[in-house]
């Protein structure tokens, strides 16, 4: 089993869905996606994973920047995705990978599905 996270030790949701999976004897792969941002073809890849079409469903919509950014009114599937690559503190998180498939930990114990 390869399971990696995208975690953000700042985020309560990240340190809790980090700890459910030590306390199940999995040590993951952490990824600090905030300081090494997935590019554009990593996020489709995880979108995929998560069986979501429209890349919205794994965006921080409440983040000042979504705002600033104005992506509310963005329509180009395309460019909601580059949007997160450049500014990464748009991706919700934590985001959970096990092989092919992945789970938004929100609650924390949604990634256990993936164990």
């Amino acid at each position: 089993m390869s399971v990696s996270i995208w975690h953000n030790p700042r985020c309560s949701k990240s340190r809790q869905t980090l700890e459910l999976l030590r306390e199940k004897g999995v040590e993951p792969e952490v990824r600090l996606y905030l300081k090494d941002a997935p590019d554009a073809a990593e996020i489709r890849a995880a979108l995929t994973a998560l069986g979501l079409t429209d890349p919205r469903a794994l965006m921080r919509t409440k983040e000042a920047l979504y705002r600033e950014l104005d992506l509310a009114s963005e329509t180009d599937p395309d460019r909601l995705i580059a949007a997160m690559a450049a500014n990464p503190v748009l991706i919700e998180r934590p985001v959970v990978f096990n092989g092919t498939r992945a789970a938004i930990g929100r609650p924390p114990e949604d990634v256990l599905a993936l164990l």
